[in-house]
């Protein structure tokens, strides 16, 4: 079963290790941390800071992935989320599909959002099929956006609305349990 729990401070060896394994890496925006000490001082301000939040994606209570919204305080409701599967065993597995739609639960039910948006390096099928079947919608492209290993990329924006995922929740989940991902 796939679950999130609650980012604490002991989960940074496998956030460092994950972040900095090519597989994950070469899908981020931003660059890994070049070393524990930066890795460290990100995940403080990470679990002080009201405006982010963090959870670990678990599969059968292992540590397989890592989800993230920040924007938690902005008065327009929304927060942009991000997410990655760190366990090369736990790829292609539906795990990451599962994460998506128990993140969702807690960004619209838990935390009361309107909207949740991403950003995705446009060449990452994989990331656009996902959020695309969880319902993300395409809301821009953003041309030679996020500068990665040298190389300029383009970025496609995503997102969600409430009301969007709602209409879905159902189907999405009742999938999700069916295939033992999730609990019904």
């Amino acid at each position: 079963m796939i679950d999130l729990r609650d980012l604490v401070r002991e989960d940074g060896q496998h956030l460092f290790a994950w972040r900095r394994e090519p597989e994950v890496n070469r899908w981020m925006c931003d660059q890994p941390p070049e070393t524990q000490a930066v890795h460290e001082r990100w995940l403080d301000g990470l679990l002080a800071d009201p405006d982010r939040r963090g959870w670990i994606i678990t599969r059968s209570g292992s540590p397989a992935g890592f989800l993230m919204l920040s924007g938690l305080t902005n008065c327009n409701r929304r927060a942009e989320w991000g997410w990655y599967i760190g366990d090369p065993d736990a790829r292609g597995r539906g795990v990451g599909r599962a994460a998506q739609a128990l993140g969702l639960d807690k960004a619209f039910d838990e935390l009361g959002l309107e909207k949740v948006w991403a950003e995705v390096l446009a060449e990452n099928e994989a990331a656009l099929k996902a959020q695309g079947a969880a319902g993300f919608r395409r809301e821009g492209y953003l041309r030679s956006h996020a500068l990665k290993d040298g190389e300029f990329r383009d970025v496609v924006l995503l997102a969600i609305l409430a009301e969007e995922w709602r209409a879905r929740r159902a189907s999405v989940r009742k999938s999700l349990a069916g295939s033992h991902l999730i609990a019904a």
